[in-house]
């Protein structure tokens, strides 16, 4: 067997080890069922907090937009709880990324960020902006931007 071709093999199969373990590595509920205390929106390289004013059903109606959206389902907590954390992946090479929401009073919070890398170009910021902006447009009167 040539060179290049056994060089070509082994990248393959790095990668294919790479992309297994991004896919099938597990998310430990404790770790990413958090809030922050943040006091205002902020932005980081990776993630992004929001606060808004929804009154009192905003996780219920934020759980049905996210759970609406492609490729995320549930980590941990639920809205009878008060703090649902969602896990959402990419759709090519499926890197999670995690969203916690925590209904407090007629506000909710949320924090969304990245697992791997330093920097998520963005997604997180425009599906947090994307969800709550469906959220306002089924409730207009509701929500504040």
């Amino acid at each position: 067997m040539n060179r290049g071709v056994v060089i070509a093999c082994v990248f393959l199969a790095a990668l294919a080890v790479v992309m297994g373990f991004i896919r099938l590595a597990p998310s430990d509920a404790d770790l990413w069922h958090k809030m922050p205390r943040y006091a205002s929106d902020t932005d980081f390289d990776g993630a992004v907090f929001r606060i808004r004013t929804t009154g009192p059903d905003g996780l219920e109606r934020f759980d049905a937009v996210a759970l609406a959206s492609p490729r995320t389902e549930v980590l941990t907590g639920s809205v009878a709880a008060g703090m649902v954390t969602y896990i959402t992946r990419s759709p090519v090479f499926g890197f999670p990324d995690y969203t916690t929401v925590q209904q407090v009073e007629d506000e909710i919070k949320v924090f969304a960020r990245l697992r791997f890398g330093g920097s998520d170009f963005g997604v997180n910021r425009k599906r947090v902006t994307g969800w709550l902006a469906q959220m306002n447009s089924a409730y207009p009167d509701q929500d504040q931007d």
